[in-house]
């Protein structure tokens, strides 16, 4: 006998076992707790998840759209007030601050965990980081060259070479009904905004460059979002040194010169970091966007943002576009609304369904991670619970063949020749049921 049992009466073991195993229920439940957070924290699948969950598709384009407006204010102010004019320049300090605030995210670990590399082709982010750079920078050029009519007019051609594009890559159709709303819409922002055409060929070509990249931008955000299991900032963590790159080759060539005597003191510096920190809201919201819808309602997002700065000006400061330029402003967001609306509509037939197919496979898309020496084994639920209901049938069988062979109250009945039997006579070829 030990000690435990010569000192404690039987009554106090029970009290103790029934401790323990208390225990090691907290202790199952806290270590299943720790797994699940692991898993929406330190997974690229969780992260993503979290990112769905927290931030949809409306949350995203309000997001976005704010930061807009403060980014066209504070680039107003660095190149009006502080007289920073090389947009080039600025471009690639805006990307620098956002890695380096990245890079200070990844250090603290609130950095999103990236998909393995074989998930995704590098040509796909290096693709992704030279477009950026060219479609940012050929802007900033055509913009210089050509007037904001023309530069409208190049914006409005990037819906149908989206259309077309997204069409010959992925094969993805666009309803007649969207289709419609968006000549509507484009046909709205050409009134209220095309008002001159002046333009140079040199303009002309680089307008004609810049539509390709742009619409490329927007669908490789979208694109490797939705399919793989980027999040915005992972993507972005990978690509911005490609972007830095490409901007750091085109500024010699893009921008005046004058860079360097230009008078960095503390007032023009802080102002351009304030420009800086909109710039990374501005992408981190744009990739938001794009992830939670698709890159042709970014770009419908993106006309909203002129019409609505187009109506602000005359209702806030009392600018006069004239009566054509407003009538071509409410066309265009008729056509917006119906086109938000379609879009919400099939966004909610889909999301239903969604939401039901994660409910019936929820207990299979959660994984178990299961250390082995220094090797980690991934078991979905899936595996582990087929295990246990085979385990189960067995155990049920084994029962069942057990309880057939119980002895009952014997009842008197007849067989086929007449003579009378009892259960204790069937009981001597017992039969065992199969589930």
């Amino acid at each position: 006998m030990g000690v435990w049992d010569s000192i404690l009466p039987a009554a106090g073991r029970r009290f103790i076992k029934r401790k323990d195993s208390d225990a090691g229920e907290a202790g199952r439940a806290l270590e299943e707790l720790r797994g699940s957070l692991y898993n929406d924290f330190h997974t690229p699948e969780g992260a993503k998840r979290q990112q769905q969950r927290l931030c949809g598709p409306i949350i995203a384009l309000t997001f976005n759209f704010v930061v807009a407006v403060g980014i066209i204010m504070a680039n107003k102010m660095v190149m009006g007030t502080v007289g920073f004019n090389f947009p080039v320049a600025l471009s690639l300090i805006h990307y620098l601050f956002a890695w380096a605030l990245m890079a200070v995210l990844k250090a603290l670990y609130l950095l999103p965990i990236a998909p393995p590399l074989k998930s995704t082709p590098f040509s796909s982010l290096f693709a992704l980081g030279a477009v950026m750079s060219f479609s940012t920078g050929l802007a900033n050029i055509s913009l210089k060259h050509n007037s904001v009519g023309f530069y409208q007019m190049a914006k409005i051609a990037v819906t149908p070479t989206i259309v077309v594009a997204e069409f010959i890559i992925f094969q993805k159709k666009v309803s007649l009904q969207k289709v419609i709303m968006l000549v509507v819409v484009s046909f709205g922002v050409a009134i209220a905004t095309v008002t001159d055409l002046e333009f140079n060929f040199f303009g002309a070509c680089v307008a004609l460059a810049w539509i390709i990249p742009s619409a490329v931008n927007k669908i490789l955000w979208s694109n490797l979002q939705q399919i793989g299991n980027w999040t915005a900032l992972a993507l972005m963590w990978k690509t911005t040194p490609i972007t830095i790159f490409f901007f750091i080759v085109l500024m010699p060539l893009l921008d005046p010169p004058g860079l360097l005597s230009f008078n960095w003191d503390f007032k023009n510096s802080s102002a351009i970091i304030i420009s800086a920190l909109f710039g990374f809201l501005l992408q981190w919201s744009g990739a938001l966007a794009l992830g939670a819808t698709s890159a042709l309602a970014h770009v419908v997002l993106g006309q909203f943002k002129t019409i609505v700065i187009m109506l602000s000006g005359y209702l806030v400061f009392n600018s006069d576009p004239g009566f054509t330029s407003l009538c071509g402003a409410v066309i265009a967001l008729a056509g917006m609304s119906v086109y938000t609306y379609l879009g919400m509509k099939g966004s909610g037939t889909s999301g239903r369904r969604n939401s039901l197919n994660s409910r019936q496979n929820s207990h299979f898309l959660k994984s178990k991670v299961i250390t082995d020496g220094e090797k980690q084994e991934t078991k979905t639920v899936d595996s582990v619970w087929r295990n246990v209901m085979i385990k189960k049938k067995k155990i049920c069988g084994q029962r069942k063949c057990t309880t057939s062979k119980v002895k009952q109250p014997q009842t008197q009945t007849y067989n086929q020749q007449g003579k009378a039997t009892t259960d204790s006579d069937r009981e001597k070829s017992p039969i065992c049921s199969s589930l």
